[in-house]
């Protein structure tokens, strides 16, 4: 049976074992795939649950820890006070009281003042003295015998209900001894409320326990209904408490993650560490929880998969008839590329898509081929500029003259002056010497371009003047450092400075869809048409010894279109004897944009 079977098979078509072989092992695939995927899925939303339950608990226990330091200081401030312990200013003793626990009503519930002899005071002190607290007693009991804060055991006080007290002996200022304590018994139904909000979900409750087991709290949705709830309660007395044997069971429970049995369903156990009150937070997931979300994910898997199955069944039969070939022989030779010097082309024989495809990946080695050696060289010459920046820095003769110019300035007396030209000497020293960043906002290199020209200023007088027109939209694009001030440089010794009349330089900035234009215009004595064609040739001069660096209008363009391409840049004109315009166009970026592109 099998062999024959065998035989029938070898007589398909290679067309049709493919097909087969296709079909079954890409629909196992799908299956394994789509199975792997929904276990991960449903991992992930666990952990993402716990990871959530976890964080809950940490906001919980810092929320605790902030509240345990709010009662201290309460106490703290109370116990600065123990003249409010004497005979004769109980009156006084309760008007505090009562200013504290307005002050703080959504903290806590009713505040005392104990005296050694058994005199209690309290903000409700009609109440105390009709009702009166037993537990006083107990309370003060312990605190003879502490040196700080304690706090109690949860208990049921008649004046707030189930509580928990915070207490502090009161030791006279006088003599040493105890004068008393004070008592502030807590709003445990405001506080559970409070650390109800941190939970996400109906299917999700949390209970407070003491390191002593005791069950200071437990907060679960269904109240007051019990209709359905995540823990067991006994519902023999009112209000409901948690079953004794389940208190006993989660107070063992390690530090950590836990499975369990809740009152219904499986439930998983998130307990904390104790925190600082000497509390034990457990958060309670119901386990069914984790399979919500998943249950509609297995329903939409179940429909993709349908679906799959017909375009599979379409899909292979015909890649087996007409594409099987020729794909293969596009994949054979591009597994072949390892080394871009050298391009594998693909004869091609067809014109439907995969000749095309062909003829696509052909142009597209010789693309990235061109590319790569395009890139290089472009970081090449990038490489170079920038040392080139970093070497012509700053030119000596600059210094020379700028320092003379000072000394002349301190031979005059003129200090104001000079302490002017040092700061300006210093802040453009500084701007060009900081290596931390080659882009700077226009407003700092407006702000290096004003230093500059104040130190030519010193050195030539009113010989020229700058005028700045700018848009306070720009002042924040970043442009490269140093493009406006090679520029002026230039204007001044080649258009002003030879004209022996008195410069204007006006610098003109906008902000126009998504660009940055500067235009910098000067009065000087202009170029001709042949010197304007020739303008861009400077970079293969010798830099003139009175710049400040020797960085050209050359230099300028082609660090601009290094960073930005060939579509920004410098355009010039000008006109004999009446002057030069530039126009600077740049992208509106930010740094972070810059340097991506840089990358």
């Amino acid at each position: 049976m099998i062999q024959r079977g065998l035989r029938w098979i070898n007589g398909w078509s290679m067309a049709m074992k493919h097909f087969l072989f296709l079909f079954m092992g890409t629909s196992v695939l799908f299956g394994l795939l789509a199975w792997n995927n929904l276990q991960d899925a449903e991992q992930l939303f666990r952990k993402q649950v716990l990871s959530d339950a976890q964080i809950i608990i940490d906001r919980t226990n810092l929320y605790l820890n902030a509240y345990l330091d709010n009662v201290q200081n309460i106490l703290l401030l109370l116990s600065t006070r123990d003249d409010l312990l004497d005979e004769g200013h109980e009156e006084e003793a309760v008007r505090v009281l009562r200013q504290y626990a307005e002050k703080n009503s959504t903290l806590y519930r009713t505040l005392y003042l104990v005296r050694s002899d058994g005199k209690a005071l309290s903000n409700t002190q009609v109440y105390l003295d009709i009702i009166g607290n037993p537990y006083l007693t107990k309370l003060y009991s312990q605190a003879q015998r502490s040196y700080g804060v304690f706090i109690s055991e949860p208990y049921e006080s008649p004046l707030s209900g189930r509580t928990v007290a915070f207490v502090l002996p009161i030791i006279s200022k006088s003599g040493g001894a105890m004068k008393g304590m004070a008592v502030i018994e807590i709003d445990l139904v405001k506080l559970t409320n409070t650390l109800a909000q941190f939970m996400n979900s109906k299917d999700q409750t949390f209970t407070i326990i003491t390191n002593k087991s005791n069950v200071v709290n437990t907060y679960d949705s269904s109240w007051p209904l019990f209709y359905y709830t995540l823990l067991p309660y006994d519902t023999t007395m009112f209000p409901p408490e948690l079953k004794e044997d389940f208190v006993t069971e989660i107070s063992d429970l390690p530090i950590g993650i836990t499975e369990m049995d809740g009152a219904k369903d499986k439930l998983i156990a998130v307990k904390s560490g104790m925190n600082r009150l000497g509390w034990y937070f457990i958060a309670f997931i119901e386990d069914s929880f984790f399979y919500q979300n998943v249950i509609i994910l297995y329903n939409n898997y179940k429909t993709a998969a349908l679906v799959w199955l017909l375009i599979l069944l379409v899909s292979s039969y015909m890649m087996s008839r007409f594409v099987t070939y020729p794909v293969r022989k596009l994949v054979a030779k591009m597994d072949r590329v390892h080394d871009m010097e050298v391009l594998p082309t693909i004869s091609v024989q067809q014109d439907d898509e995969i000749g095309r495809l062909a003829k696509s990946y052909n142009a597209m080695m010789e693309r990235i081929h061109h590319l790569l050696t395009e890139t290089r060289e472009m970081e090449q010459r990038k490489k170079q500029y920038e040392l080139k920046m970093l070497q012509s820095q700053i030119a000596p003769h600059f210094l020379y003259n700028t320092l003379a110019c000072i000394s002349s300035l301190a031979k005059q007396r003129k200090i104001d002056e000079v302490r002017e030209t040092i700061r300006s000497l210093v802040g453009l020293l500084s701007f060009s010497f900081d290596k931390s960043d080659e882009f700077v906002s226009l407003e700092e290199e407006l702000e290096g371009l004003r230093m500059y020209a104040h130190i030519q200023t010193v050195r030539y007088g009113n010989k020229f003047t700058i005028e700045r027109s700018i848009d306070p939209l720009s002042l924040s694009c970043k442009v490269l450092k140093l493009t406006l001030q090679p520029l002026v440089e230039n204007a001044i010794f080649h258009g002003i400075v030879p004209k022996k009349t008195e410069g204007l330089i006006s610098i003109r900035t906008v902000v126009r869809r998504g660009r940055l234009y500067i235009y910098l215009r000067d009065n000087g004595v202009g170029m001709s048409g042949e010197q304007l064609d020739g303008v861009f040739a400077e970079r293969r001069k010798a830099p003139s010894k009175h710049r400040f660096t020797g960085i050209g209008i050359m230099n300028v363009q082609e660090r601009i279109q290094l960073h930005y391409g060939v579509e920004y840049g410098l355009r010039i004109s000008s006109i004999p004897q009446s002057g030069t315009l530039i126009r600077i166009v740049l992208p509106v970026q930010s740094v972070e944009e810059m340097k991506v592109s840089n990358n």
